[in-house]
């Protein structure tokens, strides 16, 4: 079958499309399913490059985000039957993410554990099924899950063009928040406008704590004024600091990654005197995406995709996203 193989970390150009790579056969537990999309997280880059600690099989087929039909049903599989259309929760309770430690979306076929299984509604396209998973679902546990933003909050989205970020913005404004969105080019300011949001920062040249400063007021230690509700960072890095000062006594900070770093510079003086809350949200479950897959086909949510392309340009979409290139998502369709 066609495949984007790892055979080796380092740059993104070291990913093989090949023609020959063997079918996977159907196992007892397991389906195999064509897939139809495949989706790229920033998650992949860090696979392709290499991450401390973990050790990659290879070769790997990488991609986490799954959608597609079942060609096969092993034994011992229950509920499920050749045609039916499903999303894939990326994760196997055995083995650990798809596309790292085991076979992902970037190819023809893919064998897949009957329990990461989640049927598709007939209304959810498989392109806006597989844009959900890490980016959509991650978003969805951190905002609804865990009930952080309430309708009239003011709140400020850091990497707010990106898979996770259009999420955040999207589900925020379903929530009747007011948005601030960040991004670093004039074209993903205005698709931002365009998606909603209230109020958009050119971080490349605007300081985003500085303007929220200047547009609602420094927060105050004594009372409540100032300030925004809440700022979503899951970047880190240098935009750990200025986040701590934009944000109104008993505000909140939600955090799902550190795409700039992981060990930022931090001033717990701003955590004790603002009594701010630092709010973690770690992947996604089952319950994330089928409510996601029910906000499509209720007509109240429709996610971002900014490129589909064809599984020989795989290489070539993940560039785009390594170089903050996309709005949205990158589809791959094999």
């Amino acid at each position: 079958m066609k495949a984007v193989v790892l055979k080796q970390h380092g740059a993104i150009e070291s990913l093989e499309y090949v023609t020959d790579f063997p079918d996977p056969k159907v196992i007892e537990g397991h389906v195999v399913i064509r897939v139809e999309a495949t989706s790229f997280n920033y998650h992949d880059i860090f696979t392709v490059r290499g991450m401390p600690g973990i050790k990659v099989p290879m070769p790997m087929i990488i991609g986490l985000d799954i959608a597609g039909q079942i060609l096969e049903v092993g034994p011992g599989v229950t509920g499920w039957k050749a045609g039916d259309r499903v999303l894939v929760n990326p994760l196997n309770k055995q083995k650990g993410l798809m596309g790292e430690m085991m076979h992902g979306g970037l190819a023809e076929k893919c064998l897949v554990a009957a329990d990461q299984l989640i049927r598709m509604p007939d209304a959810v396209s498989f392109e806006q099924a597989a844009a959900l998973p890490v980016a959509y679902g991650t978003a969805h546990r951190m905002i609804i899950t865990h009930d952080t933003i309430k309708a009239g909050e003011k709140v400020l989205v850091l990497g707010a063009s990106g898979g996770v970020g259009t999420g955040c913005v999207l589900l925020a404004k379903m929530l009747g928040a007011e948005v601030i969105a960040c991004a670093s080019s004039a074209d993903k300011i205005q698709r931002l406008k365009d998606l909603g949001a209230d109020h958009v920062i050119n971080y490349k040249d605007t300081n985003f704590s500085k303007w929220a400063v200047e547009k609602f007021g420094k927060p105050q230690r004594r009372n409540y004024e100032g300030g925004v509700d809440v700022v979503i960072n899951f970047t880190g890095g240098d935009t750990w600091a200025p986040t701590l000062k934009c944000v109104k006594r008993g505000g909140k900070i939600l955090v799902c990654g550190a795409t700039a770093g992981f060990d930022p510079k931090e001033d717990l003086r701003y955590i004790w005197s603002f009594e701010l809350k630092v709010i973690g949200s770690n992947s996604f479950y089952d319950e994330n995406l089928k409510a996601l897959m029910e906000l499509i086909e209720q007509g109240k949510m429709k996610p971002v995709i900014d490129e589909v392309l064809p599984l020989e340009k795989a290489a070539h979409g993940l560039k785009l996203i390594e170089n903050r290139e996309v709005f949205g998502k990158v589809i791959i369709c094999p």
